[in-house]
């Protein structure tokens, strides 16, 4: 497993910055202003740099919604029980969710993935993709949620969905992800790697009371000791075993496989960012292949993002998770390859250029 994956970060390479100038110039030169559509022509720019100077293409467009549960729900962290992971699950494949109906609207396929529920196998979907590493992770309130071995393998997963849609002809990934009480993880993930505090990056989830949000604080604070020589350690793969959920986990294989397979990925919220930060202190160089797609409504994710100096795209209120604001992003996506390959050079168009 280890050599799987080693491999694959062996194979991740950085853009070639020296493209940029000529990206910049096809931008410069469309008709408008100069920077005048913001920051689609930013991510206009950083899709030439991914597709290699290559006229843009970002169809067909793929989102992984990945399940799992976690033993931290014994501690009381979610105001849903733990059943419900597996019931939503279910609803995913009977396409009754706000994932199945903004992947359709934007044209995006979806697959569901079991990484870790609890419950057993289902009954087989042609959209479900059934890799349980394990039914749900330990309780991480008392030692680490996942093995080293369970968490190579999640993150293995992850890799392979990246590598499977790219043989698929797949241009751009979204992140999705399901999992009661994955919040907690979430949470936790953030303040281990980027030295947060548990009392400002916790908060509602699907819907804890002030009083719930601060017991949910002290139980990260109680992870954070129980894994505290793992925290200290700094090993981004043993923070990540020790303080994430197998979902998470394999999310963040997927990130790590979409920038070696030169696709973007468009990163949801709470949960998917976190699965991005362990993929960031893994391989920073992920950074140049993916997009945080916008900025979750739970409390701690600006300030998550504003340590890594990172600056969401989208800003809707979101805090649904499954998916839904990278699907809202794969929009912006679409914008940005259609205003760079579409839109009329100065030249073509006759139109005067600025004196300026």
């Amino acid at each position: 497993m280890d050599t799987f994956f080693k491999a694959a970060l062996a194979a991740i390479e950085p853009v070639d910055q020296a493209l940029a100038k000529q990206g910049q110039a096809h931008l410069d030169n469309l008709t408008k202003p100069q920077g005048s559509l913001g920051r689609l022509e930013e991510l206009a720019l950083q899709l030439y740099l991914i597709q290699e100077g290559q006229k843009l293409s970002v169809d067909p467009m793929r989102i992984y919604t990945v399940a799992g549960d976690h033993g931290v729900n014994a501690e009381g962290v979610s105001v849903f029980p733990q059943e419900v992971t597996r019931q939503m699950v279910l609803n995913f494949l009977n396409n009754g969710a706000g994932i199945n109906v903004l992947a359709e609207t934007v044209g995006a396929q979806l697959y569901v993935v079991d990484a870790g529920c609890c419950g057993g196998k289902y009954d087989e979907h042609p959209s479900l993709i059934q890799a349980k590493v394990a039914e749900g992770t330990a309780n991480l309130a008392e030692g680490p949620a996942m093995t080293h071995e369970q968490c190579v393998q999640a993150l293995n997963l992850g890799i392979s969905l990246a590598d499977r849609a790219h043989e698929e002809g797949i241009k751009v990934l979204g992140t999705g992800d399901m999992g009661i009480s994955n919040t907690t993880p979430s949470t936790a993930l953030y303040c281990a790697y980027l030295g947060l505090e548990p009392e400002s990056m916790t908060g509602p989830g699907t819907g804890l009371d002030k009083d719930g949000v601060i017991s949910k604080a002290n139980v990260v604070h109680k992870g954070l000791a129980a894994n505290s020589d793992i925290v200290k350690s700094g090993d981004a793969v043993g923070i990540l075993a020790a303080l994430g959920g197998l979902e998470i986990a394999t999310l963040t294989g997927l990130i790590l496989g979409g920038a070696k397979n030169r696709q973007l990925v468009c990163v949801d919220g709470f949960i998917s960012t976190a699965a991005y930060l362990a993929a960031w202190k893994i391989c920073p160089t992920v950074r140049e292949y993916s997009i945080i797609s916008h900025a979750s409504a739970e409390p701690g994710h600006a300030a998550a993002v504003k340590a890594m100096e990172l600056k969401p795209y989208l800003d809707l209120g979101f805090r649904l998770g499954e998916g839904t604001g990278a699907a809202c992003a794969m929009f912006l996506v679409r914008s940005a390859a259609n205003m760079f390959n579409d839109m009329a050079t100065f030249a073509d168009a006759g139109v005067a250029e600025s004196d300026v």
